[in-house]
C-alpha cells in the first residue's frame, strides 16, 4: 500500500519542487543566470560543471572564463542590448561566451550551425548584430554570406588562426577580475531585459528570432531543476544542439543550478551511445523522441543496461517507442514535456503515461491557462461561434493549443516576449478568443485532451513540420527549391512515414525542360541543411490550388508517397548516393517496413 502511495505522490512532489524553487526568482530584479553562476563558483568551486571530449570546465573555471568574455564585451561597448551572433558547435566554451556577454546586458543570438546561404544571412541580419563569433570550422559559411550582411558587422573566429577574421582569444584578458567596478558605464541587466535570441521556424517563411529574457532563462533552469530533482551527483548526457532552448539553456541550466555536471557531446551517435553513456557515468539523458527511436531500432548492445540512468527527460517520445525504450533499456523514469521556445504554453507528464505530453494538476489550472480551440481545416484559422468567439474542443477532439497572455505585464511567467520581428509577433496572438479584449498565444500545434486531462500532440498547424528534431519551414524550403533551374513551381509538405517521429519532407514540383534530377540533388545538398532536404519528390504537371489561390498541401500530404496510389513520377532521396532514385512499389515497401534508415 505504501508503494502505491509513493508512486501517486511522486508527480505532486515534482510540481511542488518546481513551484518552490522558482518562487523567489522575481524577488531580485538583478539576479540573473550569469550572476548565479558566480555564486555557484563560490559554492562548488572545483566540481566539474561542463565536461566534454574536447575539454572541461569546473564551476570556478566557468565563472572565470565567462568573465573574460564579460570584459571583452565591455570593451566592445556591448551593453544595453548590443547583439552578438554566436555560431559554434557544442562545447563548454559555448556556454561561457553567452554567459559572459549577457552578464553586462548584451544579447547573444544562438545561430543554427547547419544554416548556409540565404537562410544564414537572414538569421544574422534579423538579429542586427554588432559582432559575430564563429568557430574556425564554420568560417567558410560566414565568409560566404558577408556581402549579404549589414555593413559594420565585425567577425571574430574562435579556435582557429583563419586570417580572414581576428582571433577572439587574442583579445581576451589573461585573467578576469570578478569585480566589474572598473567600468563606470556598466549597468547590470534586469530580469526583464533580453538575454538571448533563439531561432524558431514558425509557420511561414525564414527563421524568426525569439526574444528570451533573463527571467525566462532563470525560470526554465529552475523549473526543470525542480521537475528533475537535480543534485550535485547528477551528470546529464546532452547531445542536443546548444543553439536550441532545450540543449543550450533548459538542460544545462537545470543541472548547473544544483551543482551537477553537464556532459556535452557535439552530436548523437547511435553506435557509440551506450559505451559513451556508461563511461561518462551519466544519471540523466536529455532526449528528443527521434534519438530514442534510433536506439530502439538498433541492434542489441552489451552495455545497454549497464548505465546509471535514473531519468530520461525530453519531448517527442511516441507511445510505441516509449514502452519499448523504457523496458528494453531499463529506464526507471521518463519525464516527457511540451514547450515552445517563444511560447507561454508548457506541459509536463510527471506521471510517466506513455504517449502523453502532459497533464495539468487541478490546483495549478490557474497558473497554466491552456485551451484547445477548433480550427477550420482549409484556412487553419479558429472557428468562431455566432457571438464571434472561439469554440473549445471537446474531449479527444483535436484543436490548436493556445495559452492565455495575462493583461498584467508584471506576470512574467505567462508573458509572450515575441520576436525581433514585430509583425511576426502580432501574428502569433489571437484576440477576442473567449471574451472581448482577451489575448492568447497561438502555439501552431494541434493537440487533443482525453477525459483524464492528459494532452497528446497530434500535428503542426500550417506550414511547418518537425523532422530529425528540427522544425522545417515548408515556405523556406519551397522558396529554395523554386530557385533551382528547371523548377517552374514547387510546394513542400510533410508526410507520415511508419516508424518515424514527426514527418518527412516531400516536394511536389512542376518541372520545365531544363530540369535535371542529378543537378537538383546537388543543388539541395548545397542549399539546405540535411534535415530540411525533401526525402520524397513528386513531379506534376500543375499544382492544385484552393479558391484563395493557396496550394492544396493537405490533399498532397494525405496522398503521401505510395506509387500504387499516385500516377505522378515519384522519387526517393538516396542519402548515401546523394541522388534521387525512382520510387517503385518494391522500394516503397522497404521504406514503410523500416528496412531503409531515413
Amino acid at each position: 500500500m505504501s508503494v502505491d502511495h509513493g508512486r501517486s505522490s511522486a508527480p505532486l512532489k515534482a510540481w511542488l519542487r518546481a513551484l518552490e524553487i522558482t518562487a523567489p526568482i522575481a524577488e531580485n530584479a538583478f539576479f540573473t543566470f550569469p550572476v548565479l553562476v558566480e555564486k555557484l563558483a563560490d559554492r562548488f568551486a572545483t566540481t566539474t560543471a561542463l565536461d566534454s571530449d574536447r575539454g572541461s570546465l569546473t564551476y570556478r573555471e566557468l565563472a572565470e572564463r565567462s568573465n573574460r568574455y564579460t570584459l571583452w564585451a565591455l570593451r566592445q561597448s556591448l551593453t544595453q542590448g548590443g547583439v552578438v551572433c554566436l555560431i559554434m558547435p557544442n562545447c563548454p566554451e559555448y556556454l561561457a561566451i553567452w554567459l559572459g556577454i549577457a552578464r553586462v546586458g548584451g544579447i547573444v543570438s544562438l545561430v543554427n550551425t547547419n544554416l548556409r546561404g540565404q537562410a544564414l544571412a537572414h538569421s544574422i541580419n534579423i538579429a542586427a548584430p554588432k559582432h559575430i563569433i564563429v568557430a574556425g570550422e564554420l568560417v567558410d559559411a560566414v565568409a560566404g554570406v558577408l556581402p549579404q550582411l549589414a555593413p559594420g558587422v565585425r567577425c571574430w573566429v574562435h579556435g582557429d588562426n583563419d586570417r580572414r577574421f581576428a582571433r577572439i582569444e587574442d583579445q581576451l584578458p589573461e585573467t578576469a577580475d570578478r569585480s566589474l567596478g572598473a567600468f563606470p558605464a556598466y549597468q547590470p541587466p534586469l530580469l526583464t531585459d533580453c538575454a538571448l535570441y533563439i531561432y524558431t521556424s514558425g509557420t511561414t517563411g525564414l527563421p524568426k528570432a525569439a526574444r528570451i529574457s533573463h527571467f525566462r532563462v532563470m525560470q526554465w533552469s529552475h523549473w526543470f531543476a525542480g521537475m528533475m530533482d537535480t543534485g550535485p551527483n547528477d551528470r546529464m548526457y546532452n547531445c542536443l544542439p546548444m543553439y536550441h532552448s532545450v540543449g543550450g539553456v533548459v538542460g544545462a541550466g537545470a543541472v548547473l543550478v544544483n551543482g551537477g555536471t553537464v556532459v556535452i557531446r557535439r552530436r548523437f551517435s547511435a553506435s557509440r551511445f551506450w559505451d559513451d553513456l556508461v563511461e561518462s557515468n551519466c544519471t540523466i539523458f536529455l532526449y528528443i523522441g527521434e534519438l530514442c527511436r534510433y536506439l530502439v531500432g538498433g541492434p542489441p548492445h552489451p552495455r545497454e543496461t549497464d548505465h546509471r540512468l535514473r531519468l530520461c527527460c525530453g519531448n517527442g517520445l511516441r507511445a510505441d517507442t516509449w514502452e519499448k525504450f523504457q523496458q528494453r533499456f531499463r529506464i526507471p523514469r521518463i519525464l516527457e514535456f511540451y514547450a515552445s521556445t517563444e511560447g507561454n504554453v508548457s506541459l509536463y507528464n510527471c506521471e510517466g503515461k506513455p504517449g502523453a505530453i502532459g497533464r495539468i494538476p487541478s490546483f495549478l489550472a490557474h497558473r497554466f491557462p491552456i485551451a484547445l480551440v477548433k480550427l477550420d481545416s482549409d484556412t487553419a484559422e479558429p472557428i468562431r461561434n455566432s457571438e464571434g468567439f472561439c469554440i473549445r474542443c471537446s474531449a479527444n477532439d483535436a484543436g490548436e493549443a493556445i495559452g492565455k497572455i495575462p493583461a498584467d505585464r508584471s506576470s512574467h511567467g505567462s508573458r509572450f516576449e515575441g520576436y525581433t520581428d514585430k509583425d511576426g509577433s502580432s501574428r502569433k496572438i489571437l484576440r477576442n478568443v473567449f471574451e472581448h479584449g482577451d489575448a492568447w498565444y497561438r502555439t501552431g500545434d494541434l493537440m487533443k485532451r482525453d477525459h483524464k486531462g492528459y494532452f497528446y500532440f497530434v500535428d503542426r498547424v500550417g506550414d511547418t513540420f518537425r523532422w530529425k528534431g528540427e522544425n522545417v519551414s515548408t515556405a523556406e524550403v519551397a522558396e529554395t527549391i523554386s530557385a533551382c533551374p528547371g523548377v517552374a513551381a514547387a510546394v513542400v509538405y510533410g508526410v507520415n512515414v511508419p516508424g518515424t517521429e514527426g514527418r518527412a519532407g516531400m516536394a511536389a514540383v512542376v518541372a520545365s525542360s531544363e530540369f535535371d534530377l542529378e543537378r537538383f540533388a546537388e543543388y539541395l545538398d548545397l542549399s539546405l541543411p540535411e534535415y530540411a532536404r525533401p526525402l520524397f519528390l513528386r513531379i506534376r504537371n500543375e499544382i492544385a490550388m484552393t479558391e484563395t489561390f493557396k496550394p492544396r498541401k493537405l490533399d498532397l500530404s494525405r496522398e503521401g508517397f505510395d506509387p500504387a496510389a499516385i500516377s505522378d513520377h515519384l522519387y526517393f532521396y538516396d542519402r548515401p548516393r546523394n541522388a534521387f532514385v525512382r520510387l517503385d512499389p518494391a522500394l516503397h515497401a522497404r521504406i514503410v517496413n523500416r528496412q531503409i534508415r531515413l
